[in-house]
């Protein structure tokens, strides 16, 4: 059994934005705020983080995070990675790195981007201490007794990678799944899927092509991640719940078993 727990859920801005009085942005409703997008998995022992946003921090602390002994790392945008330092609590905690997998070129950026972890610097200094780890978008890697199985997508013109864990995949950041992809994300119990916003977006699936996605691969649940303030969560759900079984929002803090 996989326990997966949604961190965060919201686009780059966050939600409530800054500066936006919106409906949504102002909603007293909690499942409407959304920290940028990350994902917390414990199966096998293990304990898989996914992303590390610049809430995560604020995420871990919210979910009772104790320890992190692997880190998965999709691309390398801001709002996937500049919470890499909160890294360093889980690496004074258990006294060793934290493995860290991405692509070759992530891990590059990685280590130029955070530069000071991966340099010498006076005894007592704070940083994060990570072992890079590349993989190979082509090749599953064990992981806690799971071959894990990356799903290479397009984020407009930026490779992003997904993760397929036995029957759940979680696949954000994301406007085109290869053919390719689409062969690995066959039979899942539970699709974890980038959906934007209603209106269409360069480099993102809208709501309306996530939900043909899932009705292309029609897995036995489906959760969107990647909000932004123009999705409203009781409403979009309830509009969702109308047109297909089995599909919603997720919301930060929602815990599910796979």
């Amino acid at each position: 059994m996989i326990k997966l727990t949604f961190l965060g859920t919201g686009t780059s801005h966050g939600v409530p934005m800054i500066a936006c009085e919106c409906r949504v942005c102002t909603s007293p409703n909690p499942r409407n705020h959304r920290t940028r997008t990350s994902a917390f998995l414990e199966y096998n022992g293990g304990c898989v983080l996914i992303d590390t946003p610049q809430e995560h921090r604020i995420q871990a602390i919210r979910n009772r995070i104790q320890r992190v002994d692997a880190l998965l790392l999709t691309h390398t945008h801001a709002d996937h990675i500049h919470g890499l330092d909160d890294v360093r609590r889980y690496s004074q905690l258990h006294k060793k790195p934290v493995p860290c997998y991405g692509t070759p070129t992530t891990l590059d950026t990685v280590r130029r981007v955070f530069e000071y972890a991966f340099t010498e610097t006076p005894r007592g200094g704070g940083k994060p201490q990570i072992d890079l780890h590349p993989i190979d978008e082509d090749r599953a890697f064990p992981l806690f007794d799971i071959d894990v199985l990356p799903v290479p997508v397009w984020h407009g013109e930026t490779p992003v990678l997904g993760f397929r864990f036995n029957g759940l995949a979680y696949v954000t950041d994301t406007n085109q799944i290869p053919p390719s992809s689409f062969e690995r994300l066959k039979d899942l119990d539970v699709l974890v899927l980038d959906a934007l916003r209603p209106r269409p977006h360069i480099t993102h699936y809208s709501l309306y092509q996530a939900l043909d996605v899932v009705d292309r691969l029609r897995p036995k649940r489906a959760y969107f991640v990647h909000m932004t303030h123009d999705l409203d969560h009781e409403e979009t759900n309830a509009w969702l719940g109308t047109l297909m079984e089995g599909v919603e929002l997720a919301y930060d803090g929602l815990t599910i078993t796979v």
